[in-house]
Parts: C-alpha cells; sequence; structure tokens
C-alpha cells in the first residue's frame, strides 16, 4: 500500500512514507533532504550514478540534486525524509554550506537524530523542542560533509544561474525559451542541450519543477490550494494534482489536508 505523511514544523518538513508500485520522477528539492530507510531497499539515480539504500542508510540530497526513487522490488519499503531550508544551514554553521560527497552512509548515530527529529515533527512535539534537534542534526551532518562551497566561478555556471534566475523570475507564465534562447545567444537546441549538460535536466523539467515546489510554499502559507494553481500557472486543480503526485506520491489536496 502507498502511503505518503507529510507534517510540518516552523523549519522542517518531515515524510513518513511507504510504498512498493509508485516510481517518483526526475526530480529535486530547493531544500536540504536527508532521510533514513526503514525497511528494504530504496533505489534511485542520482547525478547519472545508481544508488541503493539499504536498511539503515541515511540518504543524503543537496539542494537541487536531481534523482528520481523507487523499490527494489513488490516487497516494497518504509522511509523516512526531512526537508530543511538552506537559510537554517548557513545560520547554524555560521555562513558555510553543507556539501554532500557521498550519497549515502551507514551510521548509526546519524540514522537515530533523524528518526528523532522525524519524530518530534510527526507528533506535533513543540517546535523549541524540533530547532534543538535540527540544530544537533545540521552539526552532525556537517561532520560529514564537504564545507566547502562550490566555486561558482567559469561561464558554465554562470549561463545555468542566469538561466536559472529567469525561469524563476517567470513561474506563473510557460517556459519561454524563446527569450532565453536571446539572452544567451543560443539556438533553441543549443540552449536545451547546454542546461541539459550542466544542470543534469532539460529546461521545461527544471521549470516545471520549480512551479511544483512554489506552489507547494504557497500551500503551505495560504492553505488556498486555488490560489496556488493561478499563481503558477497550471491549467487548473487536475493539471497540478497530476504534476504533485509524481514529485510528492501525494496530490496537492491531500497535502494540503495533511498540513491543515
Amino acid at each position: 500500500m502507498e502511503q505518503f505523511i507529510y507534517k510540518k514544523s516552523e523549519d522542517i518538513l518531515a515524510l513518513s512514507a511507504s510504498m512498493s508500485d509508485f516510481t517518483y520522477k526526475k526530480h529535486c528539492h530547493e531544500e536540504y533532504a536527508v532521510g533514513v530507510t526503514l525497511r528494504g531497499i530504496q533505489q534511485y539515480q542520482l547525478g547519472g550514478s545508481f544508488q541503493s539504500s539499504h536498511r539503515g542508510g541515511v540518504m543524503l540530497f543537496n539542494r537541487e540534486q536531481y534523482h528520481d526513487g523507487s523499490s527494489y522490488d513488490r516487497d516494497g519499503i518504509d522511509y523516512i525524509m526531512l526537508y530543511f531550508r538552506p537559510e537554517l544551514v548557513s545560520e547554524a554553521l555560521g555562513g558555510r554550506e553543507l556539501r554532500f560527497d557521498t550519497p549515502i552512509v551507514y551510521d548509526r548515530g546519524l540514522a537515530r537524530q533523524i528518526c528523532a527529529l522525524s519524530g518530534a515533527v510527526q507528533s506535533g512535539r513543540e517546535d523549541a523542542l524540533s530547532g534543538e534537534l535540527l540544530l544537533s542534526l545540521i552539526e552532525r551532518l556537517a561532520r560529514t560533509a564537504d564545507d566547502t562551497a562550490a566555486s561558482s566561478a567559469g561561464m558554465d555556471n554562470r549561463f545555468i544561474e542566469r538561466a536559472k534566475e529567469m525561469m524563476l523570475g517567470s513561474l506563473g507564465d510557460v517556459l519561454k525559451l524563446d527569450e532565453l534562447c536571446l539572452e544567451f545567444g543560443m539556438s533553441k537546441f543549443q540552449f536545451i542541450r547546454g542546461f541539459k549538460q550542466h544542470a543534469g535536466i532539460s529546461p521545461y523539467q527544471f521549470f516545471l519543477n520549480c512551479k511544483i515546489e512554489h506552489a507547494r510554499r504557497s500551500i503551505e502559507r495560504t492553505k488556498d490550494i486555488y490560489a496556488a494553481v493561478a499563481d503558477y500557472g497550471f491549467f487548473d486543480l487536475t493539471h497540478l494534482n497530476r504534476h504533485f503526485k509524481s514529485m510528492f506520491g501525494i496530490t496537492a489536496f491531500e497535502y494540503m489536508s495533511q498540513l491543515s
């Protein structure tokens, strides 16, 4: 049976999931994501490499790191995930970033900390407790991560960052590929090929992913699902629900209902 339960505290989104047949489409999150495989084998493509997280595996996702996801077999998987904003990490680490070089580690202490924080959020414990647990977790993660921020120098990185900025500035519209191509003096096919080569995903997939992510945040803030449909350029609620489910396992309406 497929089950996706989301709970949100002030700073953290927690997911408790069980699935067997469901498959996530390729997507990313603007937040950092860390999780623990509780049962079964979770498999996914990450940055062009195949990953398998067995029971007890701690999964570490950098922000904007594209991946899919599924169960290894029909026996299914149980797992938890936590999502937290880059600003919180920077604040906790004195301006530094986290950068995970190893996508899966087997560290019982780290897994216990993730489970403790997930349990606190899922059970609706006080935000003060969740904040303390989050700080402790970020400090633990920093000891296993490369704290050096990736350099943004180089034409390729500047091209990708500028293209992303332009797309993020027009999430309420359709993707204006012609304007992007004109900005960079590229043909349509040059732009698509270059973006996919350096970002790991097509421009359309990136744009749609961002629309869904920002629609989710809008729903969290306003509890108004139809405003999210209008503000982020979806044709109707069915259109939003279809894409939302491919990324989060449940529809946007179900997500809003869980948070209310």
